[in-house]
This record gives C-alpha cells, sequence and structure tokens, in this order.
C-alpha cells in the first residue's frame, strides 16, 4: 500500500502543496495519453477511511477505481487532467507527448503546487522543484491518486470513442491491443483516434489498403 511518508517529509520543509503526477496510456494504440495531477490536504492521515480505498490504478477493479475517483476529486485541494492526442503522440513521440499530457494536468490545477512527486519520469520542463519516484504510484497516496484520476478520466473517454468510431470495441479494451482490437483494426483499417506511429497500426493500415485494392472474385 502506499503512504504519505515522502509528502510529510516535503510538508515539514515547508512544502505545503505537494502535487503527485502520472500518467495512464503509453501503450494502446489508440485514443490519447492521459495524465493526473492531485494535491492532497497537508494534514492528511493515512487513518482515514477515503485513502484506504486509493492505490496504484492498475490493482484496483474498474468500480474501485471509479469509487476512490469519485472521492480523491472530493476530498483533495486540487485534481487536473491533461492529455496529448493521438495526433501529438504522432507527431512528437509518446515521452514528449505524456510529458506534454503531464504539464497540462499541472496547469490545470488550481493551485501552483510548490514541489512534484512523479512516479519515475523526469520532468524539468515544469520549471518546479520534483522528485522522480520508481514505483511512485505504490508509495505515494498522491501519485496513487493522480493514477487513479487519470485513468478514470481516459477510460470513461474510450468508452465514448466507442459510440464516435463503432466497430472497434473501445469500451472493452480501451484501445490496447488486445486480440480484439487487432482483428477489428486489420478489418476496418485506422480510425481518427489511432497512433499511426505505431508499428502495429501501420501494419494493419498496409494490410487494409491492400484488400480494399483487391478485386472480389465473384462465385457463380
Amino acid at each position: 500500500m502506499p503512504s504519505l511518508e515522502i509528502e510529510q517529509m516535503l510538508h515539514d520543509r515547508g512544502h505545503t502543496l505537494v502535487a503527485g503526477v502520472d500518467e495512464v496510456g503509453r501503450g494502446p494504440l489508440a485514443g490519447p495519453v492521459m495524465a493526473g495531477a492531485v494535491i492532497l490536504p497537508p494534514d492528511l492521515h493515512t487513518s482515514v477511511p477515503w485513502l484506504q480505498g486509493v492505490n496504484d490504478s492498475k490493482k484496483l477493479t474498474p468500480l474501485q477505481r471509479e469509487r476512490a475517483a469519485e472521492e480523491i476529486h472530493l476530498r483533495a485541494l486540487g485534481v487536473g487532467i491533461g492529455l496529448a492526442s493521438s495526433g501529438e503522440i504522432d507527431a512528437s513521440g509518446i515521452v514528449a507527448a505524456t510529458k506534454l499530457a503531464m504539464l497540462r494536468a499541472i496547469e490545470a490545477l488550481p493551485w501552483r503546487p510548490q514541489h512534484l512527486l512523479i512516479d519515475f519520469l523526469p520532468l524539468e520542463e515544469s520549471g518546479l522543484p520534483f522528485s522522480a519516484v520508481i514505483g511512485g504510484d505504490s508509495r505515494c497516496y498522491s501519485i496513487a491518486a493522480a493514477s487513479i484520476a487519470a485513468k478514470v478520466a481516459r477510460d470513461r473517454m474510450m468508452v465514448e470513442a466507442s459510440d464516435l468510431y463503432p466497430g472497434y470495441d473501445f469500451h472493452l479494451h480501451k484501445g490496447y491491443g488486445t486480440q480484439r482490437h487487432l482483428n477489428n483494426l486489420k478489418r476496418l483499417g485506422p480510425c481518427p483516434i489511432h497512433r499511426l506511429s505505431f508499428a502495429p497500426v501501420r501494419l494493419a493500415q498496409e494490410i487494409h489498403r491492400k484488400a480494399q485494392k483487391c478485386p472480389q472474385t465473384e462465385v457463380a
């Protein structure tokens, strides 16, 4: 389980506005990379009941994430969500796009943080003091909260995308490269939210183009 140990250490140094920052969606073949930034109250104690539902988003069920996200938005001093689109990922690469999403999440906070706690990825571009914490979403409550906020926001967006682009089943796989997704991608070709710079998407695009060009043989 995460703790507030690192946050408390920064609070003791006078940094009351400590923001946890984390991203989700670096690996999918479609949709944005999303980032969350969360500032928890400096007087928060690990014994409060709602905090027990906060953990690394990958370790929670969808229902647990939804419930935790609701509490985070209600209890945190600030929650910011930022994203970089599939087009921005294609244009600048996934690492640069991930940092862009993080910067946008930080900018969306109602308060300017005094220190950032980031899950592993350095972010000098923020111009703020930061600590890159290895395994941060399992160690720091503020980073875990950011991962949950980002994950829930991205999942909701991909469910909406399933209605906008029927046939890809985005509501099931959220853009990740499952066999179902790959089969639909080869059958339909990429849609506007697919990441064309990712190899499986490029391959599926080429297969779909060849299939479209190939004349259909009628059977007498």
